[in-house]
């Protein structure tokens, strides 16, 4: 049930280059079951150059919810401060456009909100295909061994965690703790996570929370996603000397020691045994997770293991040498 007073909710969504999902997705927002007098929706456009911003000025001329902002800096911190600065609701919903949401989304967010006293309320990152690749990164991404046991990735799961998939904010406290990062390239939601845990605040991962997210489309992508990721992880925890916990730096732990094991002559054994433990590991965890999948797609699946693994440790260690030779700030 929402409060007598219902809140004012602004939609916070940034945006760039999405003409494949933008149209499904702003349906999707617009079909909630949430008082269509009480909710606006702000997308941040990053200076799109496909059919994005034809599609959005298509929608904005019948929807007169939709509002679409200029985010000149591109990145999604950036865009997500811009919509918070013109945001008229009293609740944030930050929203991605490579998601579909259940038409209760955004009043089950506001009822936890409300309902937990967090400062932040989440549902889990439930992913959904288009084709045979995001089928099988779909089905590695149900598996601890790719996503280290990260609860906002599991359905199941209900109660306080250290980060959750998307958010939804009271706009008051999120201006006061400073919004989001703007020198994150990425990992933006993590990092304002762990400041709002710093801060004393508390983050909640509720399963009435429900969307659906299209994962990258081919394995060049994924790579390039997961060692953002890794670079990010690694910012934040220079920054906040630490993480909330230990799980980002398993992919790490796991590069450094292949290779160093790789280079070590009297390690080598090592290695070859370790490494062949590890991609039978993957085989394995395939079979499990890959149900229903065809062949071919399940052995996608077992090697989108070793990319994300290997994408986000290198991209962590790429990460801690650049602030070490002092080319890239972290405050």
């Amino acid at each position: 049930m929402l409060p007598t007073m219902t809140p004012f909710v602004t939609v916070a969504m940034p945006c760039l280059d999405e003409e494949g999902y933008v149209e499904a997705c702003l349906a999707s927002v617009f079909a909630q079951d949430y008082p269509a007098d009480r909710f606006e929706v702000l997308v941040v456009d990053g200076g799109s150059v496909d059919r994005t911003r034809a599609i959005l000025d298509r929608i904005a001329a019948r929807e007169p919810r939709l509002k679409v902002l200029e985010n000149s800096k591109r990145l999604q911190a950036p865009a997500l401060n811009r919509a918070l600065e013109a945001a008229r609701g009293s609740v944030l919903v930050r929203m991605d456009v490579h998601c579909e949401y259940a038409p209760d989304y955004v009043r089950r967010a506001v009822e936890e909100l409300e309902r937990t006293g967090a400062a932040n309320v989440g549902g889990a990152q439930r992913a959904k295909a288009k084709g045979p690749f995001q089928r099988a990164l779909a089905a590695a991404l149900q598996s601890p061994l790719a996503v280290g046991g990260a609860r906002y990735r599991d359905a199941a799961a209900e109660g306080f965690v250290d980060t959750v998939f998307l958010g939804t904010f009271k706009v008051e406290a999120l201006r006061a703790l400073g919004g989001w990062d703007e020198g994150a390239a990425t990992n933006e939601d993590a990092e304002l996570n762990q400041r709002i845990l710093a801060a004393g605040g508390r983050i909640y991962l509720s399963r009435a929370v429900v969307v659906h997210y299209y994962p990258r489309a081919s394995f060049r992508a994924l790579y390039k996603q997961y060692r953002r990721y890794g670079l990010g992880r690694a910012r934040t925890a220079l920054k906040h000397r630490g993480l909330p916990t230990l799980r980002p730096m398993a992919p790490f732990l796991l590069v450094t020691t292949a290779a160093v094991t790789a280079v070590v002559p009297v390690l080598r054994p090592l290695f070859v045994v370790g490494g062949a433990a590890y991609l039978a590991a993957c085989a394995a965890e395939s079979l499990r997770v890959g149900r229903g999948l065809s062949l071919p797609e399940r052995a996608t699946c077992a090697a989108c293991f070793p990319v994300i693994h290997a994408a986000h440790g290198i991209g962590f260690a790429t990460g801690l040498l650049r602030a070490a030779l002092g080319r890239e700030s972290v405050f």
